[in-house]
C-alpha cells in the first residue's frame, strides 16, 4: 500500500526554505536582526535552526520515498542508483550557485581553479547518499550505533589531534582540527569570507550526517509505528525535549557551534526539528488543521528549485550595476538591490526594519513563481 503522505512533512520543509531564504537575502549585511543571522560563533538563533532542519527534513523524507519504491518493486541496488543520480544532481546545483554567473556577465569574475567546493547543497548531497547508504542496509538500532559512531569520531578527532602550532582540544574560530583539516585539503575552494575554513567543511560533515539519520529513525517511527497520530505527536515532544536536555547538557563539554557542527549542536537542532515538527504533525496531519499551512506547503513542494532561483536571482541584483549620482554629487556604480533597498524601503522604514522588509518581499516574490507553479502543478524534483 502506498504510504500516505505526510502534508506536515511538506508544510515543515516549506517553513525551513522560507526561513532560508528570509535569513539570506537581507536588504542590508550591515542591519540585521540578532535573530535573523547565525551566532557570532558558538550559541544558536533562529538562523541556526534553519540548515539542520532541511537535513533532518531529507531524512524523514527518504524512508517515505523509499516505502513507496520498494512497494513497486525496486531493489536496494535501484534504490541506490536513484540516491546516486539525485546526489550527483544536487552537489552540482550547488557547484552551480558557487560559480554563477562564471564570468558571463557584467564584471564578474570566476575561475575553476577557486570555485567553492563546500556549500549547502553539497553537504545536503553527500548527507543524503551516506545517510541513504546506512539506512537502506542497517536496522534501527545500527542506524543509533551509526549515528553514536559519527559522534564519537568527530569528538575525538577534535578533542586529540594536535593541530600544529595551537594544539588539541580547542573549537576557537579558525583554531581547531576541522579548520586545519580544510585548510590541507580544500585550499583554495573555501568560503570566501574565511578563506582559511569552512562552514560546511569536511570534518564538520561527519556529524551533519547523524542530522539526516535522526530524521531517518523520525521517518521510521512515523510510517511504523502502530500509535495514533496524537500519540505520535506526543512522543515526539518528549523525545524532542529529551534530546534538547541532552544537548544542553553537552554544551558543557562541547559548544553548540553550527560552523563546526559540533555533536552538542547536532543533538540539540535534532531535538528542535522534533519539537517543531511536533506541531506541524499535530494540527496538520492529527487533527486536520491544514488552512494556515498552505502557504508553507506550497513553498515546500519546489523546496529546492525555490532555493536555486533565489541564489541565482540574488546573484544577479549584486552584480547588476548602474551608474548613479549619490547624494554628495558624485557617480558610482551602484547594484540593482541597492537601488531598491535606497529607493523603496530606506525611506520608509529605519535601517534595520528597511533591511527586514526587502527579505520579506523576497521571499513574498519567490512565494508567488512556487504558488503559480503549484497552480499548475509543476513540481520540479531532482
Amino acid at each position: 500500500m502506498k504510504p500516505e503522505r505526510l502534508l506536515s512533512l511538506d508544510a515543515f520543509r516549506g517553513f525551513t526554505i522560507a526561513g532560508m531564504i528570509l535569513v539570506n537575502n537581507p536588504g542590508s549585511w550591515s542591519h540585521i536582526y540578532p535573530q535573523l543571522e547565525h551566532a557570532e560563533w558558538s550559541g544558536w538563533t533562529f538562523t541556526d535552526w534553519i540548515f539542520p532542519f532541511f537535513l533532518w527534513i531529507v531524512g524523514v523524507a527518504m524512508t517515505f520515498s523509499f516505502a513507496i519504491r520498494t512497494a513497486k518493486g525496486d531493489s536496494k541496488q535501484k534504490l541506490l542508483l536513484n540516491v546516486l543520480r539525485r546526489s550527483a544532481i544536487i552537489f552540482g546545483l550547488g557547484l552551480f550557485l558557487a560559480g554563477f554567473p562564471f564570468g558571463l556577465l557584467w564584471g564578474h569574475h570566476f575561475s575553476f581553479s577557486f570555485i567553492r567546493i563546500p556549500g549547502v547543497l553539497q553537504r545536503i548531497a553527500v548527507c543524503y547518499f551516506i545517510a541513504s547508504v546506512i539506512y537502506l542496509y542497517l536496522s534501527t538500532r545500527g542506524q543509533i550505533i551509526a549515528i553514536g559512531a559519527v559522534c564519537i569520531s568527530y569528538a575525538l578527532m577534535m578533542f586529540y589531534i594536535p593541530v600544529p602550532d595551537i594544539g588539541a582540544g580547542l573549537f576557537e574560530k579558525g583554531k581547531n582540527f576541522a579548520a586545519y583539516f580544510d585548510s590541507i585539503f580544500l585550499t583554495g575552494h573555501m568560503w570566501s569570507a574565511t578563506k582559511t575554513w569552512d562552514p560546511e567543511g569536511i570534518i564538520s560533515t561527519l556529524p551533519a550526517i547523524a542530522t539526516a539519520l535522526f530524521g531517518a529513525i523520525t521517518g521510521d517511527y512515523l510510517r511504523k509505528s502502530p500509535h495514533s497520530k496524537e500519540e505520535k505527536s506526543a512522543w515526539m515532544f518528549v523525545f524532542g525535549a529529551g534530546l534538547l536536555l541532552l544537548g544542553a547538557l553537552l554544551d558543557m563539554w562541547m559548544p553548540i557551534n553550527k560552523s563546526l557542527w559540533t555533536v552538542s549542536y547536532t543533538i540539540f537542532m535534532a531535538g528542535w526539528a522534533l519539537c517543531i515538527f511536533g506541531i506541524f504533525y499535530f494540527l496538520i496531519d492529527a487533527k486536520g488543521i491544514k488552512k494556515w499551512a498552505h502557504p508553507f506547503i506550497v513553498y515546500g513542494m519546489n523546496a529546492i528549485f525555490v532555493f536555486v532561483l533565489s541564489g541565482v536571482v540574488a546573484r544577479i541584483m549584486g552584480l547588476w550595476k548602474f551608474n548613479v549620482q549619490l547624494s554628495n554629487g558624485t557617480f558610482d556604480n551602484v547594484s540593482m538591490k541597492t537601488i531598491i533597498t535606497q529607493n523603496i524601503f530606506d525611506p520608509l522604514f529605519s535601517p534595520i526594519n528597511a533591511s527586514l522588509m526587502f527579505a520579506l518581499c523576497w521571499v513574498f516574490g519567490l512565494y508567488v513563481v512556487v504558488w503559480w507553479m503549484y497552480k499548475k502543478k509543476w513540481f520540479v524534483k531532482v
